[in-house]
């Protein structure tokens, strides 16, 4: 199967936030032939879902915007797309990533992880404080588990999806317990202050590749047909930014769809980062599509663009491609909603 994916979110963008909308939506992405949808369910600290596990945490069953109450989207788009013979894969946007003043943060503020100097403030823009769990505590990876592990078992989903923000930015890692961990595995020593220094980065990005062996298995063991989608940005930059050594993940056969997100505006550059070494090896052995950029708040990309690197994609061979995001597609384009469309259709014209 070729993969013609699209990212819902719920930033900058309606479409999750009524039904009509979403039913919309789902059928016009049907009748221009694209088959895989990615909805965040997980972001801003709250699951976008009706959720036993984030109530137990946070004290709230879902995000408390108006547009989601009395409503459960995942289930409304499962249904939709199934419809359509469309998959979906529910997207685990915020990973262990969170805004500061979150309910689960107040709650759990021993969870988080942190720099030399104790600040545990990530700023994402100018204006977004983030925090950041600590992915090597047990009791922040049982509670990621029990999400994850809610949804597969709970809807007819054809996957979970992950991405960078499920490793934590390089700079951390020099909370007490992660310090108490490696002095444990390193005869007393405390971790280098260079946060880059490779073996530093390394052992960190193994703890968290650790984990997702053991959630990997875990999702296999009751669905063996789940997919689990992972959609980094290329490794390098995954693993010197985020500790996250995708790459490793693949080479221990626990991924089963890798999406790279691959968001450049110069047609040479985009065709550098998809003739990288670990890219060409994955692609050999597991569905490898790329992420495109159709578009941002702010921020247009032209149909040349995107077409140009569509066509690129299909020539060296990949599995297709899923475009960040819904919204960008035809809403926020230089050119006219239709004529957008029509170049989709021409893309994907069977």
């Amino acid at each position: 199967m070729q993969i013609r994916g699209v990212w819902l979110t719920n930033i900058d963008s309606e479409v999750l936030f009524k039904k009509k909308a979403l039913s919309k939506a789902i059928n016009t992405l049907s009748e221009l032939n694209f088959n895989t949808l990615y909805p965040t369910v997980w972001n801003w600290g709250y699951t976008l879902y009706p959720s036993l596990v984030a109530k137990k945490l946070t004290g709230r069953f879902m995000d408390p915007t108006e547009g989601l109450q009395g409503r459960d989207i995942l289930k409304e788009t499962v249904q939709l797309a199934h419809q359509k013979q469309m998959r979906v894969i529910p997207w685990f946007e915020f990973g262990f990533m969170a805004p500061e003043d979150a309910d689960l943060v107040q709650n759990h503020r021993q969870w988080l992880t942190q720099r030399q100097d104790g600040t545990t403030i990530w700023w994402e823009g100018k204006v977004h404080q983030r925090v950041w769990f600590n992915p090597l505590r047990p009791e922040v990876q049982q509670f990621v588990t029990d999400l994850i592990m809610e949804i597969v078992d709970r809807y007819e989903v054809d996957g979970i999806q992950v991405d960078d923000h499920f490793g934590f930015p390089v700079e951390f890692g020099y909370d007490d317990y992660t310090i108490k961990l490696y002095q444990s595995e390193h005869n007393g020593q405390s971790p280098p202050t260079d946060y880059r220094n490779a073996e530093w980065v390394q052992w960190r990005a193994d703890k968290i590749t650790a984990y997702v062996g053991t959630l990997y298995q875990r999702i296999k063991q009751s669905h063996p047909q789940m997919i689990f989608s992972v959609s980094p940005n290329p490794q390098g930059f995954s693993l010197q930014a985020f500790l996250l050594d995708w790459y490793k993940w693949y080479q221990q056969k626990n991924i089963d769809e890798l999406i790279v997100q691959v968001y450049r505006d110069n047609l040479d550059s985009f065709q550098k980062e998809l003739a990288q070494p670990e890219l060409i090896a994955a692609k050999g052995n597991i569905a490898v599509g790329i992420g495109v950029l159709a578009g941002l708040k702010g921020r247009p990309v032209s149909l040349e663009q995107i077409t140009s690197q569509v066509n690129t994609v299909r020539e060296q061979g990949f599995s297709g491609v899923s475009f960040f995001f819904y919204e960008s597609l035809w809403n926020l384009g230089a050119e006219s909603v239709g004529d957008r469309q029509k170049a989709f259709q021409s893309l994907f014209s069977t």
